[in-house]
């Protein structure tokens, strides 16, 4: 089936062959026409529009795979930079780096931290979004990954900067750079909690629950409230008991609650992300990579956040607790292969949950999220080992090396 933008073809854009993927399956001789403005025609080569047959042919070839650009909504950072100390020279070099492993949207994710360090992130995003400078992965907003936890699960986030869930926080920040914030992540259970979720739906907020003691009713009666989605799942919450669900079972139970996962093979089993892809079938699981600044870099000493990090074979763990994992050195590419190769999914599957879920989740998704006309030309080359090969960013080539 062929998508056609039927408006007055303007200007010109670039032609790219190859088998592409779209939302109603794999077109094996197909062709993308793409310019800076929009993704024009996506669909059969047979039946491209004459209106675009002058525009000039990519020079990849036409063997290869070509899906929509990935969206990461739980990133810290990576190319030894954190979004915890960011300026405009690190974004760039945050975004850039990510780009070139199939990046094209991301959240800015935080860490707990103290109000003021919270404050200075949203300062120095909002001024480098709205410099309308963003040449690589767009930065659509911020997560903000606490303070609103739980102590008890606290994992790499710094328990001394751990509080209350604080809606006149919340309302500051949103007055202040409005539609900013597209994520929060919180602890249900804790004081003030239920109101904050109540208010961050409100306002076209996601509403996460993370480092979390919460039981199976407190994540129901959460999900009530409007709580819609759980970060790094298995990891940082209570465990499933067949007596007793916990945070984990009531997520697997609810189809309200959308999954984020971290497919390295070190936060969770292969069988276990199998598991929540059945489980999730609705577009409701997201690939993440949860990527600290150690991410692209060799191993050593770093930090996520204010607390020291130990890189050993791509495991980021806490200097001072080496049992508590720090993020990750995924990159989404990798998660992405890792999730057909290793968990089983199909491409189809694991495309929706590196792209089309995760820019639900944003409400983004008439804009980006899969390859349609109409659409943001956000693409990746892929080759038949679905090694990355080229990206495309709003219809712009992104030269990249050492993608892979």
């Amino acid at each position: 089936m062929a998508e056609i933008n039927t408006e007055t073809t303007v200007g010109t854009g670039e032609l790219l062959f190859g088998k592409v993927l779209t939302p109603l399956g794999l077109v094996t001789t197909g062709v993308i026409a793409v310019s800076t403005e929009e993704i024009h025609y996506v669909g059969e080569a047979a039946w491209l529009p004459e209106c675009y047959a002058h525009w000039p042919v990519s020079q990849h070839g036409t063997d290869g795979l070509l899906i929509p650009g990935f969206v990461d909504v739980h990133v810290h950072g990576g190319a030894g930079h954190d979004f915890m100390n960011c300026d405009a020279e690190s974004l760039e070099a945050i975004t850039k780096f990510h780009s070139s492993h199939g990046t094209t949207t991301m959240l800015a994710t935080t860490m707990t931290a103290a109000k003021s360090a919270i404050d200075r992130v949203l300062s120095e995003v909002n001024t480098f979004r709205t410099a309308g400078n963003m040449l690589f992965a767009q930065i659509a907003g911020l997560h903000l990954e606490g303070p609103f936890i739980s102590p008890k699960w606290s994992g790499a986030q710094n328990p001394e900067h751990i509080v209350p869930a604080n809606i006149e926080w919340l309302e500051q920040w949103e007055a202040q750079y409005p539609g900013l914030i597209r994520q929060v992540t919180l602890a249900p259970e804790r004081e003030g909690a239920l109101e904050a979720i109540t208010w961050l739906r409100k306002h076209s907020i996601t509403a996460a629950l993370g480092h979390t003691d919460a039981s199976y009713e407190e994540v129901i009666a959460a999900a009530d409230a409007g709580l819609n989605q759980s970060v790094h799942m298995f990891n940082a919450m209570t465990p499933l008991h067949h007596r007793k669900p916990g945070t984990v079972g009531a997520i697997m139970y609810d189809q309200r609650i959308r999954a984020e996962i971290i497919a390295d093979g070190i936060h969770v089993h292969p069988a276990a992300i199998n598991i929540m892809a059945r489980l999730k079938s609705e577009n409701n699981l997201l690939l993440i990579t949860d990527a600290m600044s150690a991410t692209g870099l060799s191993d050593g000493e770093y930090m996520i956040g204010d607390l020291p990090v130990v890189v050993r074979e791509g495991i980021a763990t806490l200097r001072d607790n080496p049992a508590a994992l720090a993020g990750s050195t995924l990159t989404m590419i990798r998660g992405f292969r890792y999730l057909i190769q290793e968990v089983g999914l199909s491409l189809e599957d694991a495309s929706r949950a590196a792209s089309l879920t995760p820019a639900l989740s944003l409400g983004m998704q008439h804009s980006i999220g899969s390859l349609e006309a109409g659409k943001r030309g956000d693409i990746l080359l892929l080759d038949a080992e679905l090694n990355l090969q080229n990206v495309w960013i709003g219809g712009r080539r992104i030269t990249t090396t050492d993608v892979n």
